[in-house]
């Protein structure tokens, strides 16, 4: 690109962002087509929030490996990842070839089948918290049934969260406010990687406090990891008020085979599980000791039309007992730690206030500096910046999550990690004046 197409292009922050979503909607006429007809009879033209952006989403056609073709014939390399459910790819022949299999044999049976014994085995053999484990149909799900046992379990009502912690479309916790779809329990917030503030919270609320639920690392508020100093305190609080400790590993337990509470060493009571461990079908699963979970013998029912579907068991015993093993697990971890570092020498090559955040093979961008160790409200300029970004990126052939999230999934390689890394360079070269006006750097 020459110097005064550059400078054409970073004139205004408003005229660049305004430009790339004109540029995106001139080549997607089928996508926008498709958005008008969803109009008509879904409101917001989706069934899912998350994937409404304006001015409309791509729709995508197919997948296959770690490539995505939307319907208007554009092909991408997918660091979306399905949000962390996609860990697979798109055409895993293993796990193809049991769904087919299992199809084969029927679905829908109304029973209980050998398949999800042996899933519930492979987990509780990799994470050190589960001696027993039962499923749902997705990591909302598990969190709701966790908090549900542990409120049972202790007699006790009240539940600390995190502000700016996700654990599904009904308990999401904003940094300020509140969601009008969070299911009204008795919630009390505390603020993430903060022991002071989780210790007077602890303390206030210590004769009616049930559990301390949190994510080690918080996915939806930025790929924000908690210290292992915070989690350790948190291990040290629930153990003090008689609490149960629960992590939300929905995102965080393809750390590694046994998820971060054994990368950390630090067992919970409770954990949630969800998103790719049933071979990309919908999944979710909670389990934790067996004291706990035997109150599901008799005390707490817990029903479920498909929580023991023949096509999530089958394909999770397929990823988590064949694909997804230990050594696996290692080497995506290290390649997400290694192109995090890529793209933040990238960007203080660049002198540009960019930042990315994360855990392993997870990351996210921001816009500011120092890199963030809890949620923040983003300026409108780094709302502004994260939008180019992801315009940007689908420009050079990458689907990611419009917040700027990466997922690695297993066939990403060399070659898709180098193309990430080039479109970043590009991206903070060629926009260094709109990133240097427009960040939160302190």
């Amino acid at each position: 690109m020459s110097a005064s197409a550059v400078l054409r292009r970073n004139s205004d922050l408003g005229d660049a962002v305004a430009e790339a979503r004109a540029r995106y909607a001139g080549r997607r006429p089928q996508s926008a087509a498709l958005r008008e007809k969803a109009m008509e009879v879904m409101p917001g033209g989706n069934t899912r929030t998350l994937l409404s952006y304006a001015p409309f989403p791509t729709a995508m056609a197919r997948g296959e490996d770690c490539r995505l073709w939307d319907i208007d014939g554009h092909s991408y390399l997918d660091l979306c990842g399905e949000y962390t459910a996609g860990l697979f790819g798109h055409s895993q022949p293993r796990i193809h070839e049991v769904l087919h299999a299992t199809l084969q044999r029927g679905i829908n049976l109304a029973a209980v089948g050998e398949n999800e014994e042996k899933l519930a085995r492979l987990l509780c053999g990799r994470f050190p918290s589960l001696d027993k484990v039962r499923f749902t149909n997705s990591g909302t799900e598990g969190n709701l049934m966790a908090l549900t046992v542990a409120r049972v379990f202790t007699g006790r009502d009240t539940v600390m969260v995190f502000r700016g912690g996700y654990h599904g479309g009904v308990l999401t916790f904003p940094l300020s406010g509140s969601n009008p779809a969070t299911l009204p329990l008795s919630f009390t917030l505390a603020d993430y990687n903060d022991i002071e503030s989780a210790t007077a919270v602890a303390n206030a609320h210590a004769g009616s406090l049930a559990a301390i639920l949190v994510e080690p690392m918080q996915g939806s508020g930025g790929c924000i990891p908690a210290s292992p100093e915070f989690l350790a305190a948190l291990r040290s609080l629930a153990d003090k008020t008689g609490a149960l400790l629960i992590f939300d590993e929905v995102m965080t337990s393809r750390m590694s085979a046994g998820g971060m509470q054994a990368r950390l060493g630090i067992t919970p009571d409770l954990t949630t599980l969800g998103k790719y461990i049933g071979g990309g079908m919908s999944f979710g699963g909670f389990g934790g000791r067996a004291d706990i979970m035997e109150l599901f013998e008799s005390r707490v029912p817990h029903a479920g039309t498909f929580n023991n579907n023949v096509l999530t068991m089958a394909a999770g015993c397929v990823a988590m007992g064949e694909i997804f093993t230990a050594e696996v697990a290692e080497l995506l971890f290290q390649r997400g730690e290694d192109l995090r570092a890529q793209v933040n020498d990238v960007a203080r090559a660049a002198k540009v206030p960019v930042c990315f955040t994360g855990i392993g093979s997870l990351l996210n961008v921001h816009f500011r500096l120092p890199a963030p160790d809890r949620g923040y409200a983003s300026t409108a300029d780094e709302e502004a910046l994260r939008e180019l970004f992801f315009f940007d990126m689908l420009e050079a052939g990458i689907y990611l999550a419009r917040r700027g999230m990466v997922a690695l999934s297993l066939p990403v390689g060399p070659a898709e990690l180098d193309h990430f890394v080039k479109a970043v360079t590009e991206f903070c070269e060629s926009r260094a004046p709109l990133l240097r006006a427009g960040s939160a750097a302190q």
